[in-house]
């Protein structure tokens, strides 16, 4: 299939043909067996940081490629063409870790951390979200009381991408009361008093590991708070703009994903002696297809530069995930339709696009909170 040319830059494309490259020889082959096995191929980790992957937005004197939020939606969107699920780690891993971690950590931070989040020899996790706290962040309620030079963690968290495999976790806990009272810690794996729970079983993104996070009496030195002290909603909330347009680029890889297998199909299949793809209402599906991709690329990719410029707005990092979700969703419906009884079966992989979908109308923010959000700005209200 022809690409329209976005003019994104060289970077961006000498990104997006390495990955592109290496997802369709290492990860595509593996894609159904993950998914089939709820299975991390962790042993990808550090091939992925071999090519720059896991440090596309640290500065090059931390180890990382210095370039931008673009080149890191490129890279996401060909991970994610290849296995959304491990797209959705890989995103988890390389931007809501390990750009925090750029962003707020301090010197001493960065250089104890990065270098092996960067090799990917360690996995790096997020976790904000708890059984009873998830759009509304202020009503956490992992606890983290002071004592001498320590902090001592005691509550939980769930929803974690990565948990089960990461070794550094960027985790907020409370330290205060409300808005006010949180703050960011790293946690380590080995942690005195840190633990791995229940393991989620999902609909979709299977192979990107979900489990819940213990802390019974966890044992944090003070050195290892990110950011200032009561401060983790500001370092929170700054970040989200970033994810949101990071992870977007997991949905244009699914929609990519879809006509990849849709217009080979249609034009092989034959009924009443023809292809199928000779049939109209068949070429308006792909028609609408390939428009809901490319109009989502637009969005994705304009508010990626703007991050990029330091210009990016909230409502739009929210409104650019929003049109890529409800998109992705879509397309993968279509997929699933023009292959008929084929697309319904597990022997193609559009089921498992469209099962992969529908996360992000709910994961990052649910598109009922986004919706909110950007009505709520351009308002004033």
């Amino acid at each position: 299939m022809a690409d329209f040319d976005f003019a994104l830059g060289e970077n961006a494309d000498m990104i997006r043909e390495s990955t592109a490259r290496f997802a369709a020889d290492r990860i595509a082959p593996l894609a159904a067996e993950i998914d089939a096995k709820d299975w991390f191929p962790r042993e990808l980790w550090p091939e992925m940081g071999a090519l720059g992957l896991h440090g596309i937005t640290v500065e090059e004197e931390s180890g990382g490629l210095g370039l931008g939020y673009l080149e890191h939606v490129v890279a996401q969107e060909e991970v994610a063409r290849a296995s959304a699920s491990i797209g959705l780690s890989y995103g988890a891993h390389s931007n809501l870790c390990v750009n925090q971690i750029r962003r707020w950590a301090n010197a001493e931070q960065k250089a104890k951390y990065l270098p092996k989040l960067i090799s990917g020899e360690h996995v790096g996790s997020l976790a904000m979200s708890e059984a009873g706290a998830g759009s509304d962040i202020v009503s956490m309620k992992l606890k983290a009381e002071k004592k001498g030079d320590r902090y001592i963690l005691n509550g939980t968290k769930f929803w974690i991408t990565n948990a089960t495999y990461a070794d550094v976790l960027v985790v907020y806990a409370r330290t205060g009361e409300g808005a006010k009272g949180l703050t960011t810690f790293l946690i380590e794996k080995d942690m005195k008093g840190f633990s791995i729970g229940q393991k989620i079983d999902k609909m979709g993104m299977r192979g990107s590991p979900t489990a819940e996070l213990v802390f019974d009496d966890c044992e944090v030195p003070e050195e290892n708070i990110v950011g200032p002290l009561n401060g983790g909603v500001g370092v929170l909330m700054s970040g989200l703009d970033y994810e949101r347009t990071v992870l977007a680029g997991i949905q244009l890889g699914i929609m990519q994903a879809c006509l990849d297998t849709v217009i080979p199909y249609v034009r092989e299949r034959k009924q009443f002696g023809k292809a199928i793809g000779t049939f109209q209402l068949i070429q308006a599906k792909v028609a609408d297809m390939y428009v809901a991709l490319n109009s989502a690329r637009a969005y994705v990719y304009a508010v990626a530069k703007s991050c990029d410029a330091g210009r990016t707005t909230r409502f739009d990092a929210a409104g650019a995930i929003l049109l890529a979700s409800e998109n992705a969703m879509k397309v993968a419906m279509e997929a699933v339709q023009a292959l008929g009884g084929a697309g319904y079966t597990k022997d193609w992989p559009v089921e498992r696009y469209m099962r992969d979908a529908k996360l992000l109308d709910i994961g990052a923010g649910t598109n009922e909170i986004r919706r909110m959000l950007i009505g709520r700005e351009l308002i004033g209200a």
